[in-house]
């Protein structure tokens, strides 16, 4: 996903510049284009972007706080590291989020909500992951997870819970491609939807945790075979 100003210009009538630029840089860091331990430049990163250099640091504050870079005095903003070792502790807080989440948005979303949840869904459907690069796949995660979020109707769940699955989805990244069955991790999300759509609050409870367990293994297997 690279930096292009055209891009973040049709953005912009619909965004602030700042969120646009949030966006890029944190699109860039979750697929590791910018690598861990990278320095950020915000000058630079304002020319690539074709923004001003406040947005570009309004963007690197948010990321500072998001934990996926980190700024030094005198020594600037780097990306920061993927420590597998947190994902215990990632796995951990999301296998009682992710959970009440999906639970809230089967009980509460409405009706316009679930539309969109069932365009989502059929996005799913159709994906060729065979076909997909790396990072559409982790757009179509994302827009299943936060789908979800957004569904549940807490502004400060969602929060959580995008800022840690943010997290998960770079160490994704580090083995995605010694994931041994890619498609069956995009499918779960079907059955996901669909309890969510429907209303079933228990089932899309148990899904999402089935979800997360599943994901803390597969990376875990992975990282073993290494």
């Amino acid at each position: 996903m690279a930096f292009e100003a055209l891009a973040v210009a049709e953005d912009a009538g619909r965004k602030s510049l700042a969120d646009v630029a949030y966006e890029s840089i944190r699109d860039q860091l979750l697929t590791l284009e910018i690598k861990p331990g990278d320095l950020l430049n915000d000058d630079l990163l304002a020319r690539k972007l074709g923004v001003g250099r406040t947005p570009a640091r309004e963007a690197l504050k948010r990321l500072e706080l998001d934990r996926l870079v980190k700024t030094y005095p005198r020594r600037g903003t780097f990306a920061t590291r993927v420590d597998v070792t947190d994902l215990s502790f990632i796995s951990e807080i999301r296998a009682q989020l992710e959970p009440l989440a999906a639970e809230r948005a089967a009980r509460v979303a409405t009706p316009a909500v679930r539309a969109d949840l069932r365009a989502i869904l059929e996005r799913v459907e159709s994906f060729d992951v065979a076909a997909a690069s790396v990072t559409e796949t982790l757009q179509l995660d994302a827009q299943v997870h936060r789908g979800i979020y957004a569904a549940a109707g807490n502004p400060h769940l969602e929060d959580i819970l995008i800022r840690y699955d943010n997290l998960a989805t770079r160490i994704w990244c580090i083995v995605i491609d010694r994931l041994p069955d890619l498609s069956r991790h995009v499918h779960e999300h079907l059955n996901l939807l669909r309890a969510v759509i429907e209303g079933d609050e228990a089932r899309a409870a148990e899904l999402a945790r089935v979800h997360v367990s599943g994901f803390e293994h597969a990376v875990r297997e992975a990282l073993f075979k290494a």
